[in-house]
């Protein structure tokens, strides 16, 4: 019994190789799968292009006196939109003085553009723009966490190639809509290239 059994297991052994040998053999002819996520086109910012830059600016009265800071630029691969800003804004009888740094993120949400403010004090914020020829309006639509009662809106008119005017909205707890501020803001111009370096001649 012995015997045998050992003889099937060495003819067992040769038909256990061919197996294995076949299947890598027909492994290696099926090309190798190849697995890739469609990529996003990128969205149509042409109606924003006017923004990019570094821009600064004053309030105007009747708002009280402060300072903004401003810088535009695309990035990721131009699927988004990036903002820098910074306001100073002196106190009033009514508002204490503000200071405060803000990170602006714009994407595409089907046919519209959305901005998602962080700001230094902590709020994030979400407005849908609406874009009405020369003017931009920045509507509030909540946020992750957004100044809890507060809804502030935005209105960027453009009133020349290198200037446009901010007007910001503010409504308390309950309470209508007020101007806050309205500021004037210019492009600052790039900084001049440095003359070419001539070699002077033999």
């Amino acid at each position: 019994m012995k015997v045998r059994g050992n003889a099937r297991v060495r003819a067992l052994i040769p038909a256990l190789i061919c197996v294995l040998f076949c299947a890598t053999l027909a492994g290696k002819d099926k090309p190798p799968v190849q697995y890739q996520i469609p990529i996003p086109a990128v969205p149509d910012f042409s109606a924003l292009d006017w923004l990019q830059g570094r821009w600064t600016g004053k309030t105007i009265p009747p708002s009280p006196p402060g300072d903004l800071q401003l810088a535009v630029s695309p990035d990721l691969e131009k699927h988004f939109v990036v903002f820098r800003g910074e306001l100073s804004l002196a106190a009033t009888a009514t508002v204490p003085a503000t200071r405060e740094s803000w990170l602006g993120i714009i994407s595409a949400e089907g046919t519209n553009f959305i901005l998602r403010m962080f700001s230094s004090t902590g709020f994030i914020t979400r407005y849908r723009l609406i874009i009405e020829g020369a003017e931009i309006h920045l509507n509030p639509e909540g946020g992750e966490a957004p100044p809890p009662g507060w809804l502030f809106r935005r209105i960027w008119s453009r009133t020349g190639a290198d200037e446009f005017n901010e007007t910001v909205q503010v409504a308390p707890p309950g309470k209508a809509f007020f101007n806050y501020y309205t500021a004037k803001l210019s492009r600052v111009p790039p900084p001049a290239k440095p003359p070419a370096k001539t070699t002077p001649a033999p």
